[in-house]
């Protein structure tokens, strides 16, 4: 049984097809420019696992931009991993499996994790689900992990989305994940309003 966020992202798939929009990105430009900043943790990302992966776009960004290393990506929805793996079918090095991110054991063995987007929906336990993830995420990795988040600093914010203090954020993943910590606040994702979003990059 499909759960209510499932729900959502199968339907907004069933009216997008393969774009940014059916996996809840306003468009293409705005998504990439997320990508960028992710992928900027490392200079060379190794080994890559994508939780939260929807129809691999971030995989896209990383073949076009030289990225040659293994990528797996994970995400709760089926109708995605299919996809994915569909389009990536050419790519030996490329595989999208169905996880659920509470339930599920997370790889082993991979140098970088990134978790794009996935903090933004609003749940009933938003709070403990972003712990979790990045708990685990942590663990698992071999180097890094990269995530972004909707900032409280802002002046308007949307009710259907889960927005987080920055600082308390940053100081979780120091006090309790790491001490080499990089938070930024800096970038654009849209050239029309202000930074609305941060990035937060753990490393080893």
């Amino acid at each position: 049984m499909k759960t209510p966020l499932q729900q959502h992202y199968r339907h907004l798939f069933q009216m997008h097809g393969d774009s940014a929009q059916a996996v809840q990105y306003s468009d293409t430009v705005s998504q990439h420019k997320r990508f960028k900043v992710l992928s900027e943790v490392a200079p060379d990302l190794g080994s890559v696992v994508d939780l939260g992966c929807g129809l691999g776009h971030f995989l896209d960004h990383l073949r076009a931009n030289g990225f040659a290393g293994p990528y797996l990506g994970l995400d709760f929805v089926q109708e995605f991993v299919n996809s994915a793996n569909a389009k990536h079918a050419s790519d030996p090095l490329t595989e999208f499996k169905q996880c659920d991110l509470i339930a599920d054991a997370y790889p082993e063995g991979y140098d970088t994790f990134v978790v794009c987007g996935v903090f933004n929906n609003k749940m009933d336990n938003n709070a403990e689900f972003m712990r979790c993830v990045l708990e685990k995420a942590f663990a698992a990795t071999r180097k890094q992990v990269a995530f972004n988040a909707m900032s409280t600093y802002v002046d308007f914010e949307d009710p259907d989305l889960y927005y987080t203090n920055p600082c308390e954020i940053f100081d979780f993943c120091k006090r309790n994940l790491t001490r080499k910590v990089t938070l930024r606040h800096e970038y654009l994702v849209r050239e029309d309003r202000p930074p609305f979003e941060y990035a937060v990059y753990l490393y080893k």
